[in-house]
Order: structure tokens, then C-alpha cells, then sequence
């Protein structure tokens, strides 16, 4: 179904993206500190809006979702994969769970009625945008925020890197039977950097490559609203960090990489 919904929508997106301009940009280098040009992209996107009953909390992470009338079969589509991101991303904590020797229901006891957002990215072309400025790219190095993300996208040679400490940046690995899966801020945190968020970015449009624009699908899941986070000791967790309220640390993020 991943795929599916990515070839079905890659040219509905691109057409909505040509008619459409976000209100607000991102540049997601701004997360680690570091000054940035907005991110190269173009994103619908959508988020948890069933509400829990508690306004202040729907009122910031439960609102209703807007459905682009350019596009009218994008709704079912995305509904279905959406339900299969969150069945996923539940059994992924599930996996980790059991992985650290604790209870299958460690992490998702905690994801009773959780966030979570989805971004149906456009990273247009050279031709399209131009040369990028310095130090801009199609999104800028940073860790997501959340527990777990899961990535469905195109290859290509402006796409997706990731770092480590042993070999810097790297090309990810691509295959098109499989999904890209990233560990979050949160996550990191609360298993005390046993399992370490992935910095990663999506390099610039390429100027050998000006025709190419790509497409992904991006869901971020994360954990019921104001979750205390803390590490797990010793010998489990390797680092130890403040504990922190989750959607107070993911509000602080996301505040931090919009650009007005």
C-alpha cells in the first residue's frame, strides 16, 4: 500500500504544490542550532485530530485537518495508510520493547491517544527553484523529534543522507520493497541514547540533475500528550537525561524550525 499511495499521489502532489504555497516555511537545521535558508520543499500536511476532551490539549494537537479540494481521491488513501503507519509504528515500539528485555507494552502504554503527523513532501527541481542558496537543502540536517518516523520516498540524487559518527554523510540505503525507519528525539531520550534518533538531511537539488523533483511520505509518530520522559537507568540507558515533558519539548522543536 506504501507504494501505491506514492505513485497515485506523486503527480496529484506535484500539480497541488504548483497552486498552493505553505503559510509557513521550515528549515530544520534551525533544531540543531544552526542558522539556515528555509528548507527546499513544498508539504500537505496532516496531523492526529481526534479530540481527547481536554480543550487546552485538542486545542494545540487535535485540530481538525483541512483536505486540499485540488486534489479529491487524496483523502481515502491517505486515511488507509495512515491507520497502517500508526499499526506499524506501535508494533516497531513493541519490537524495541521486547529488544531492551522489557514489556512488550513499555513504550505504547504510552500511546493510548497519541500525536502524530504526516507530511506529504515535494522537493521540486533545480529548473523550478533555482540554484540553492548557501547552506540550503531540501530539508537541513537535523534528528526528528518524535519516538519513531517512518519514511516511504523516491532515490534520487538530491535525496536522503545520514550521518554517523564512523562515516559522516552517507547515501541511505534504498529499497523500493522497504520502508525507512528513523529513532526520534523522544525515544532517544527515554531509552537513554541505547537507541540513538538518526541526524540525517536531503541534499540540494542537484544542478546535474535539474529536472529532478521527488516525492515522500513521512509519518512522525510520537506519544500521548504530556508523557514524562525519562531515561531508562543503567545498564539499559547509556545516557542520562533530563526527564522532559514530551509535548512540551515537541512544541519547543517545532516552534524552533518554523520560519513565518
Amino acid at each position: 500500500m506504501p507504494e501505491t499511495l506514492l505513485e497515485q499521489h506523486a503527480a496529484a502532489l506535484r500539480l497541488f504544490g504548483e497552486r498552493v504555497r505553505e503559510v509557513a516555511a521550515e528549515a530544520n537545521a534551525l533544531a540543531e542550532g544552526t542558522q539556515s535558508p528555509p528548507d527546499l520543499k513544498e508539504s500537505w500536511s496532516c496531523a492526529a485530530e481526534e479530540p481527547t476532551g481536554v480543550p487546552a490539549v485538542d486545542a494545540q494537537w487535535f485540530r481538525p485537518n483541512a483536505w486540499p479540494a485540488e486534489v479529491p481521491g487524496l483523502r481515502q488513501p491517505v486515511a488507509a495508510y495512515l491507520a497502517a503507519m500508526r499499526a506499524l509504528s506501535d508494533e516497531l515500539l513493541e519490537l524495541l520493547a521486547v529488544a531492551l528485555t522489557l514489556p512488550e507494552g513499555h513504550f505504547t502504554r504510552h500511546t493510548g491517544h497519541p500525536t502524530w503527523g504526516f507530511n506529504l513532501n515535494w522537493y521540486p527541481g533545480a529548473a523550478l527553484v533555482g540554484p540553492p542558496l548557501p547552506g540550503q537543502y531540501r530539508i537541513g540536517p537535523h534528528t526528528d523529534f518524535g519516538t519513531v518516523t517512518v519514511l516511504d520516498r523516491e532515490p534520487g540524487a538530491g535525496g536522503l543522507q545520514i550521518h554517523t559518527d564512523a562515516d559522516g554523510w552517507q547515501d541511505a540505503p534504498y529499497d523500493p520493497a522497504a520502508l525507512t525507519v528513523n529513532i526520534g528525539d523522544l525515544l532517544a531520550r527515554w531509552t537513554g541514547d541505547r537507541w540513538r534518533a538518526g541526524r540525517h538531511r536531503v541534499l540540494p537539488p542537484p544542478a546535474h540533475a535539474p529536472a529532478e523533483e521527488l516525492v515522500s511520505l513521512v509519518y512522525f509518530y510520537e506519544c500521548d500528550p504530556h508523557t514524562r520522559v525519562e531515561s531508562l537507568p543503567a545498564p539499559l540507558g547509556r545516557v542520562v537525561h533530563e526527564p522532559v515533558d514530551s509535548h512540551a519539548y515537541l512544541r519547543a522543536k517545532l516552534d524552533a524550525i518554523t520560519v513565518p
